[in-house]
């Protein structure tokens, strides 16, 4: 601990002090007792409004249940507006998982059929193959050679009536598949047109299904003021106020 100097405290100063607050707290005291409000005098009269108690506690009723009404009407409609979102967005999921396994589809027909048409091809060739092979009367591996042909032989004719067929055969085949898909992409596009309009017109039906709940909820209201006029009415026979004023 370092050095420290005692200083002997005033006590002549200390005594004024105290005195000077003892004044001080004394002086505000008597302000707040000259300052002191005085009582209160009002002119008597009549408080509160035109009805009586009974009234304003069935109109508070009538009130609390209109609005517990609403809250319910309110909360109905929300439940079902969430619902019939919830059911759209399950038919739009559908729909787009449908036109998926359709195209899917088509895409699987297209290669069927690119895969046929290789196949008449490749056979094609294989058959003119051996057409030649049978219009020139030796096998392929054979060296010889004929010096004098003869005149068209009639297994020529037959090597050449059996190409023709097999040529007619394949175009009409091709003919018919090319018709085929065409008429299945036909199909499909009417039966798309007809889930558009499906899906439109139950869009439709849906939102004029909920304009009977509105139109009944505000014919409630209007019969509900209706009332409460009526009631207004009859207890104040010789009321200023407009008929469905509350207050």
């Amino acid at each position: 601990v370092g050095p420290y100097v005692l200083v002997t405290p005033n006590v002549t100063r200390r005594k004024q002090l105290q005195q000077i607050a003892k004044k001080e707290l004394d002086d505000l005291e008597q302000w707040k007792k000259e300052h002191r409000p005085g009582p209160i005098t009002l002119v008597p009269q009549r408080l509160g409004g035109n009805e009586s108690e009974a009234q304003v506690r069935q109109n508070q009723q009538m009130i609390l249940m209109q609005s517990k009404y609403q809250k319910k009407h309110k909360r109905e409609e929300y439940v079902k507006a969430k619902k019939a979102a919830e059911e759209a967005e399950i038919l739009k999921k559908k729909a787009i998982q449908r036109e998926k396994a359709e195209r899917l589809e088509v895409k699987k027909r297209q290669e069927e059929l690119q895969r046929r048409e290789m196949l008449l091809e490749d056979q094609k060739y294989k058959t003119n193959e051996l057409l030649n092979r049978l219009d020139v009367g030796l096998p392929k591996s054979d060296s010889c050679q004929i010096a004098n042909p003869g005149p068209e032989s009639t297994a020529w004719k037959r090597s050449h009536a059996y190409k023709q067929a097999l040529r007619e055969d394949e175009n009409r085949r091709l003919e018919e598949m090319r018709q085929e898909q065409q008429r299945k992409a036909e199909l499909l596009e009417l039966k798309q047109k007809q889930e558009e309009e499906t899906r439109t017109r139950t869009l439709k039906n849906e939102q004029r299904s909920c304009l009977p709940s509105l139109f009944i909820f505000y014919y409630t209201l209007r019969v509900n003021n209706a009332f409460l006029d009526r009631l207004q009415n009859r207890t104040q026979p010789n009321s200023i106020y407009h008929p469905g004023y509350t207050g």
